[in-house]
């Protein structure tokens, strides 16, 4: 199993969403924000990685979860970016600095209230194969 192209994977998809005009001023991170009370931002979250290595070389399937995380009045802004990013993703070739990425695919997708409704979280689950 490899599990080398997943930095590269993660700086591919960063560098996509950050540079989507839809998502103009609302910050890409991996981290939860500290101390952050307000706002909208996408989170680059778990990831879960399994061996597809053949004969020819190393490979890897990686299932990951981008949210959006919104306290804006409603789902109606967080679906807004969601979509955005699903589509961004969504068949688009991605270069990476190690590996290659053969493909990633939309799986689906969770829409939740948090924190007593204050807060809309939609979690997007993808599946990327790539090539090391």
């Amino acid at each position: 199993m490899s599990y080398g192209v997943a930095a590269a994977l993660q700086e591919a998809l960063f560098d996509r969403l950050a540079a989507l005009p839809e998502l103009a001023g609302v910050p890409v991170v991996d981290a939860l924000p500290k101390g952050q009370a307000a706002g909208t931002f996408v989170l680059l979250g778990a990831e879960d990685v399994r061996d597809l290595s053949d004969a020819t070389g190393g490979g890897a399937e990686h299932r990951l979860v981008i949210s959006v995380i919104s306290t804006a009045a409603g789902f109606l802004k967080a679906k807004a970016l969601a979509v955005a990013i699903s589509d961004a993703l969504g068949g688009a070739p991605m270069v990476l600095a190690r590996g290659r990425l053969v493909g990633i695919d939309f799986l689906r997708a969770a829409a939740r209230r948090r924190d007593e409704g204050k807060v809309r979280r939609i979690d997007l689950t993808f599946r990327a194969r790539v090539e090391d």
